[in-house]
């Protein structure tokens, strides 16, 4: 299934911003869901360019979530606090204020404090980081696959699919394996001096998706480069401006899903 629905996440985030604080009692009621972040803060090279996580794809997803009911726990490989980049502006600022947003991500599980039933879904935003600490956490890329089999669904915005290219299942094989999924692609990665032209990187997250069988999808292979992609429970977008979108998204399959 593809969703092309740019002008519904403006409208989107203009009524999330509308809505006053969920109660905790809501907010406790649908279930968990989890979010893998990064501990990197840069990309390991003279130039220190940054890797931490963009705070645009990850503050408008856990307040959607929260929005509908459902409590956002965060993972990261070494747990603690992790860092953001961007300015907290529009739904971002509203999940620092009054949601606790900043509280939960400068508090992260370790992958060994996860129990993998307490989740019905498991998202992976982006900024760099996640190329270089989360892709290669055995730990975090089977919690992710077993979440996945244990009828959760998984999600993912621009570098974040990165972020679960790696995750397995337990038959040995990679979770993104004959599915359609898009990730931040090559061409813009080559095009931007943010990692220089992607030299800087572990890997591209257009080739490492192609490389464990995945169809990725590209700006070749969709006509919005907002789309939102759907592939079974597996659910991702290139680019930020998408990911309150996958998040929403998200939700549909749980509902359909059932508790």
């Amino acid at each position: 299934m593809l969703l092309t629905r740019q002008a519904h996440a403006v409208a989107l985030t203009c009524c999330l911003l509308a809505l006053p604080p969920a109660p905790a009692a809501l907010a406790a009621g649908k279930g968990r869901v989890l979010f893998v972040a990064s501990n990197v803060l840069d990309m390991g090279d003279p130039g220190r360019h940054d890797a931490r996580n963009n705070l645009w794809e990850y503050a408008p997803p856990f307040h959607v979530f929260v929005m509908h009911g459902y409590e956002v726990d965060f993972v990261s490989p070494r747990g603690g606090p992790v860092e953001f980049a961007m300015d907290p502006l529009g739904i971002s600022s509203y999940a620092i204020k009054y949601e606790n947003f900043l509280g939960k991500a400068g508090n992260t599980l370790e992958p060994g404090d996860i129990d993998v039933a307490d989740y019905r879904a498991v998202y992976v935003g982006g900024g760099y980081g996640t190329l270089f600490d989360v892709a290669f956490n055995e730990e975090l890329m089977t919690l992710i696959g077993a979440i996945y089999e244990s009828g959760g669904v998984v999600g993912g915005c621009g570098h974040g699919p990165g972020g679960f290219a790696n995750a397995t299942l337990e038959d040995g094989g990679y979770l993104v394996a004959g599915k359609r999924v898009a990730g931040f692609p090559n061409a813009t990665e080559r095009a931007k001096p943010w990692a220089e032209q992607g030299s800087l990187l572990p890997f591209l997250v257009e080739d490492q998706l192609r490389r464990n069988g995945a169809q990725a999808e590209n700006k070749e292979t969709l006509a919005d480069k907002h789309t939102v992609v759907v592939d079974q429970r597996i659910v991702s977008s290139m680019f930020l401006p998408s990911a309150a979108l996958v998040a929403e998204e998200m939700v549909r399959l749980l509902a359909r899903e059932g508790p």
